[in-house]
């Protein structure tokens, strides 16, 4: 028995007695689609957050800094990499946390590193994926997406980019909180969970609501006919409509889970949901404030090369 099953059985109550939606009518298989999928992915964010911060409690923003100042240029990348997972700011965050990255000293490869394994990789994204899709696709996803910042911040760092930088003063994260106990701990990460949760919980309801909306109504066909398997443009053409967008895992996931139900390719949805989370034009706009164009231009073509193999190699792993 699933470890959710209550909940769809309580989804299922709701729609059914309490809603009084007819059972068995596409209005009662989209609201119990919509009550069930909220509630779980709600009940495993607060979890995996919850043990996810446990972690981040050990690595403030000036111990990270220490950490990727020391390291060598591929074990940094790897590292940067690595405590971007770890690590979910979005672009908003990012920005300070990329100019502080600079000023101490962290080489600007290493720096593009965690900036593009932040809001790409992540343990909402992770949680999600392995919900939604199991552990396969989240494997390979993680290591795709680790891959894509990794190489990304290595070629960004070979082609000595540094007076690209626009030092605007926006202050550096000074951060040096620092956790004695494991009482305190355990705050920190209550407390950062309940915060991380009041920011995406509206994403999550807007994301399973037209998640939802695709699962009852959008006939397959016609997602299938144009973003199926077998359809060489459908990764670039996905990516494209992900740049304009701006949103989190928790908002485009549900999403990416009802596409591939309508029978886009893997490979397509997952590389339309890099570009929401990843190199997305509100994030660009952003991070124009402590950019020069032409750095933006070569971190979205970087980025997007990496986004558009990828999605290839998920369609032909996955085919």
């Amino acid at each position: 028995m699933s470890l959710f099953a209550p909940l769809q059985v309580l989804a299922d109550y709701i729609t059914i007695h309490l809603l009084a939606i007819p059972e068995g009518s596409r209005g009662a298989e989209v609201m119990s689609y919509f009550l069930f999928d909220t509630a779980k992915i709600l009940i495993l964010l607060i979890v995996i957050i919850f043990i996810v911060s446990l972690i981040r409690s050990f690595f403030p923003v000036h111990r990270v800094k220490e950490i990727l100042s020391r390291q060598h240029t591929v074990t940094g990348h790897i590292a940067a990499g690595l405590l971007g997972i770890i690590t979910p700011f979005c672009s908003c965050s990012a920005v300070p946390l990329f100019l502080g990255f600079v000023e101490a000293g962290v080489p600007l490869g290493i720096t593009f590193t965690f900036l593009v394994a932040s809001p790409m990789i992540n343990e909402i994204a992770l949680v999600m994926l392995v919900s939604l899709f199991g552990w396969k696709v989240s494997i390979l996803y993680i290591a795709s997406g680790l891959l894509i910042s990794i190489l990304a911040g290595m070629i960004i760092g070979k082609l000595r980019l540094e007076s690209l930088v626009v030092n605007v003063g926006a202050g550096a994260e000074k951060s040096s909180t620092h956790y004695d106990r494991w009482s305190d701990r355990f705050r920190f990460a209550w407390k950062y969970t309940r915060m991380i949760l009041g920011r995406v919980w509206i994403f999550v309801v807007m994301g399973v609501g037209v998640g939802a909306w695709i699962h009852g109504y959008v006939p397959t066909d016609l997602l299938a006919a144009y973003a199926g398997k077998g359809h060489w443009y459908a990764v670039p053409l996905a990516v494209l409509i992900g740049i304009p967008l701006y949103s989190n895992a928790a908002g485009v996931m549900p999403l990416v889970s009802a596409l591939t139900e309508k029978g886009v390719a893997m490979g397509t949805a997952l590389a339309f949901m890099m570009a929401v989370t990843g190199l997305s034009l509100p994030e660009f706009m952003i991070l124009r404030r402590v950019m020069k164009t032409r750095l933006i231009v070569i971190f979205a073509g970087v980025v997007g090369i990496g986004i558009l193999i990828t999605g290839y190699l998920f369609n032909w792993v996955l085919g």
